[in-house]
């Protein structure tokens, strides 16, 4: 079983070890092996000085004791419980005014003045947050023990229903990849989502509370403690198999397949304690990267040889662990007759797969741009739109991954409008154009929009003259051509996107500091997680997600409504468009717009030419946003 769990976590090394990584991150098991990074949580404090002037043995002699002590958000919490909502306010306040002088006079990275993420870090950190809530509650009932009382409820559902759904039921998500991985090539991270797909992850949490319930009542027994770990050692395997099973079935045949290897389990999991010692003395690395994954692997290969035994015995509640799959190749005419359609589309793939030779191939495959629409060009992309259908399922028709059709379970077929949108697709010149146009339009309705909301005032932001900010039509461009290849992973295309972006945000800060003699055009000093005051977290993370927006939902409507409109048309007013927006450009080259309001810069001091500092709008707020 070792040899075996050894040879799984050779094929699948790389998913083992996120999964067992996740589960301790969660705190849903392995959680020892990650222990040694407690040691550096950081939490905001501030120090509280108590002077008691007294001498009890002579009136007119004095003594000073001061006693000095570190105060957090704990601190602030149990105040408030105790009934002094105003103290606690003021510990709070005085926490997060330390915080924020402490990041002003230390690292610039960790601003903590300006920003969404420097407001959620010092409210969290502070116990503003507890602060802000009982304040709510207790406008609402007028009574703050009510408010006091309402957040421990409130505390108290939010751990409970963490514990329940996330670390509870996490192991029954680890071992599904586990037992996928002993007889198939591949397992994709898909399959972490595997109860959600089937409409089964409420059922298994249920089984695995009433399995911590029982064995939480057993343990109140001296000999339940030892006795029922291992009666019930098989339930979250069992209830990864089939998690359509009540509770009780699934207990019930933990018990009879463990009757009789209760001591052998237990041998089996004592022979990994060198193991074990190894990734203590390793401070739990060792556990993270090999002993968990490999014990995991090995005990799921125990868990099959169990269940063998099981249905070779008729043990009663056998039956139930259908998913035949798991243990062995489908039927080759099974996988024919369930995926008919993939392989339609695999064999006319191999008999003429649509192809643009020369550089119109090139742009295609390495940008997923078509400069036409031509008949060759339509049948390309229209292939292209199929494979992306069924690019998922290929491996099941090869053997290599679980056949997910054939599961017991049926899981939730993709809706019609995600296949519709195919996010793979090739976009033209004009589909481009359209893009470019658009998304520099909404960058100018937005900044307006949030200058409007904020000062109550109309501000044409940008350089421009005209509605546009065209490093939003730029960045939206530059994702959907330059990291066409990342498409298909949306955590590559997340993370590229927040690198291109980021780059660009912070190369055109630095040139255009260079290049005005110092001059500086944005500054994010004092947001947190800043580099150099050129671009921050906060930042980089609207990149991220704006970037997916566009690659799978965004552009591809665009592209849709462009393709229903006649060619002729369309051309003409791409064409239009282009002109006024570049005769816009180069007229701006000469008068920048610079009227009041344009950029806020000047008013904490990054420029000291109001003028200068309206007219590089055009690029600092456009940046900022992209």
């Amino acid at each position: 079983m070792k040899k075996q769990g050894r040879r799984a976590l050779k094929k699948h090394y790389m998913i083992y070890v996120a999964a067992c990584l996740i589960a301790a991150f969660l705190a849903a098991e392995f959680k020892n092996s990650i222990e040694f990074s407690t040691a550096q949580t950081y939490e905001q404090s501030y120090e509280q000085i108590e002077t008691d002037i007294n001498a009890p043995d002579d009136p007119d002699r004095y003594i000073v004791k001061t006693t000095v002590r570190s105060v957090g958000w704990e601190e602030v919490l149990r105040t408030i419980i105790e009934g002094n909502t105003e103290a606690g306010e003021q510990m709070s306040e005085r926490i997060r005014e330390n915080a924020i002088e402490q990041a002003e006079d230390g690292n610039p990275v960790f601003g903590r003045t300006r920003g969404v993420f420097s407001g959620i870090v010092n409210q969290v950190s502070s116990g503003s947050i507890i602060v802000t809530v009982v304040a709510a509650v207790a406008s609402i009932t007028g009574s703050e023990s009510m408010g006091v009382m309402v957040l421990i409820v409130l505390g108290a559902l939010f751990i409970f229903g963490f514990w329940f759904l996330i670390q509870n039921t996490f192991p029954v998500v680890i071992r599904r990849v586990f037992l996928e991985g002993m007889n198939y090539k591949r397992v994709t991270p898909q399959r972490f989502v595997f109860l959600l797909r089937i409409r089964r992850w409420l059922k298994a949490s249920w089984i695995m509370f009433v399995k911590y319930v029982f064995y939480s009542l057993w343990c109140l027994t001296i000999v339940g403690i030892a006795v029922k770990r291992y009666s019930y050692y098989m339930v979250p395997f069992i209830a990864a198999e089939n998690p359509d099973m009540t509770a009780r079935q699934a207990i019930s045949l933990s018990r009879r397949m463990m009757k009789g290897h209760k001591w052998e389990c237990f041998v089996f999991e004592l022979s990994f304690a060198g193991w074990e010692i190894l990734s203590m003395m390793t401070l739990g690395l060792f556990g993270i990267f090999y002993t968990n994954p490999y014990k995991t692997a090995s005990f799921t290969q125990y868990y099959a040889g169990l269940r063998a035994l099981a249905k070779e015995k008729n043990i009663p509640g056998s039956e139930l662990l259908y998913d035949t799959y798991l243990y062995e190749a489908a039927d080759p005419q099974l996988i024919k007759d369930t995926y008919a359609d993939v392989l339609a589309v695999v064999d006319s793939a191999e008999e003429k797969e649509p192809e643009l030779s020369g550089w119109r191939g090139v742009l295609a495959r390495n940008f997923g741009i078509l400069l036409f629409r031509r008949k060759e060009e339509r049948e390309y992309e229209k292939h292209q739109a199929e494979m992306v259908r069924i690019y998922d399922l290929i491996d099941d028709t090869q053997g290599e991954a679980y056949p997910v059709r054939l599961y017991p379970v049926p899981e939730e077929r993709r809706r019609k409008l995600v296949q519709s949108l195919n996010y793979m697709r090739h976009y033209s010149v004009w589909s481009l154009i359209v893009i470019f146009l658009g998304l520099s339009f909404f960058g100018w309705l937005w900044e307006v929009g949030i200058a409007l909301v904020s000062y109550g005032n109309f501000v044409n932001r940008g350089a421009l003259h005209g509605p546009w900010l065209p490093i939003y039509g730029t960045g939206a461009v530059l994702i959907l051509t330059v990291l066409y290849r990342f498409r298909r992973n949306p955590a590559l295309e997340f993370a590229a996107t927040i690198v291109v972006c980021g780059f660009l945000e912070y190369m055109t800060s630095l040139i255009m500091e260079i290049a005005t003699g110092g001059m500086k055009w944005w500054d994010y000093s004092g947001y947190f997680l800043n580099l150099n005051g050129r671009i921050c977290a906060e930042g980089l993370l609207v990149f991220g997600i704006g970037g997916l927006a566009i690659s799978y939902v965004i552009a591809p409507i665009v592209d849709d409504l462009v393709s229903r409109m006649g060619e002729k048309k369309l051309k003409v007013i791409c064409v239009g468009l282009m002109a006024l927006f570049l005769f816009d450009a180069g007229y701006s080259q000469l008068h920048p717009n610079a009227g009041k309001g344009v950029t806020d810069i000047e008013a904490r001091g990054g420029l000291e030419d109001p003028s200068c500092a309206a007219a590089a709008d055009g690029v600092s707020s456009a940046v900022r946003n992209a």
